[in-house]
């Protein structure tokens, strides 16, 4: 697989991540363990060395997983989590109060197996803790050899840019696919000028710009999608002209449309790194594949062309969730 370099920093990943969080939490019961790890080692026998993970799925079991999975090559890859959530529990609440950093790296370290924490992010921008008091955390983590990199997630560019003068960002995970695209208006002009890394979590819309779910999907119970406004069953029905409209273009390439969703993606930055998820190997194989793909500026005007005619129909989480994102 390709290698792409995560903005100016010089940390260097495979160009198609594995986001392993529905392995354990989010979207319905957690994949049998063993079925888990060889998928992820399955990953990294197919080139991918980027692997995304979090205290709060779970909580703390993905971690957990993810240390086993990859003791044997360790030093192969490169393994991101994060912290700011109440003792590791989305429900509870945001918490990144310096302390607290401290404690979820010392955990986070003994259930990855690791001496280090390739790259650390915060969740979630905390509106209680300045965000210069988070960098400086993590730098004084990065100084003692126990983090090699700082991140943020879903952060807005103000506070990009303050974090960035206390210890430089090397990469930004926020949502970002053709049907949420919102981070070209103000997040990818900062990342550019700053050199900082961007990495899309549902590059594929949560499994939507598959192809594979329709207004008569339904969900486990435990499954997000349940609560998110783009997902209800009149939201789905709309917004399957963007997907007809995909695979459309991915017939002409010879492709599917989750090949072509996330080389769209890789084809706009060189340092863009998406981290489509799955559990399953078939899935695995037709994401890593799509870094094969090499859209022309002719694919890619037709796609633009295509979606500048749908109006995608739903919010992509509902109200108490939306609260926490682009702060």
């Amino acid at each position: 697989m390709q290698k792409r370099k995560l903005g100016t920093s010089g940390l260097e990943v495979s160009a198609i991540g594995l986001g392993c969080m529905g392995l354990s939490y989010g979207y319905g019961p957690a994949t049998d363990r063993s079925q888990a790890i060889a998928l992820i080692r399955a990953a990294f026998e197919r080139g991918v060395t980027f692997f995304d993970t979090a205290e709060a799925y779970g909580p703390f079991v993905n971690e957990e997983l993810l240390g086993e999975a990859l003791a044997p090559f360790r030093d192969q890859v490169v393994i991101a989590t994060k912290f700011g959530f109440k003792d590791g529990k989305v429900e509870a609440g945001l918490d990144s109060r310096p302390a607290r950093i401290r404690e979820v790296a010392e955990a986070a370290l003994t259930r990855l197996k690791t001496d280090r924490i390739d790259l650390f992010y915060q969740h979630r921008v905390d509106p209680e803790v300045a965000i210069e008091d988070v960098a400086g955390a993590v730098k004084d983590l990065i100084r003692e050899g126990k983090v090699g990199h700082f991140g943020l997630s879903e952060a807005g560019a103000p506070t990009i840019r303050r974090a960035h003068q206390v210890q430089p960002v090397t990469a930004l995970q926020s949502e970002y696919s053709l049907w949420w695209r919102e981070p070209e208006r103000d997040i990818l002009p900062v990342l550019e000028e700053l050199g900082i890394g961007f990495v899309p979590f549902s590059p594929l819309g949560k499994g939507f710009l598959t192809g594979a779910i329709n207004e008569t999907t339904t969900f486990d119970s435990t499954d997000f999608r349940n609560v998110v406004p783009r997902f209800a069953p009149e939201a789905r029905k709309a917004n399957q002209s963007l997907v007809t409209l995909l695979g459309e273009i991915a017939a002409r390439k010879q492709a599917t449309p989750a090949r072509i969703a996330l080389a769209w993606l890789l084809a706009q930055k060189p340092w863009i790194v998406p981290i489509p998820g799955t559990t399953k190997l078939h899935r695995l194989e037709e994401n890593i594949g799509a870094a094969d793909i090499a859209l022309t500026p002719d694919d890619l005007g037709a796609i633009a062309a295509a979606l500048a005619t749908v109006t995608v129909q739903g919010d992509r989480y509902p109200a108490h969730l939306q609260a926490r994102v682009g702060r």
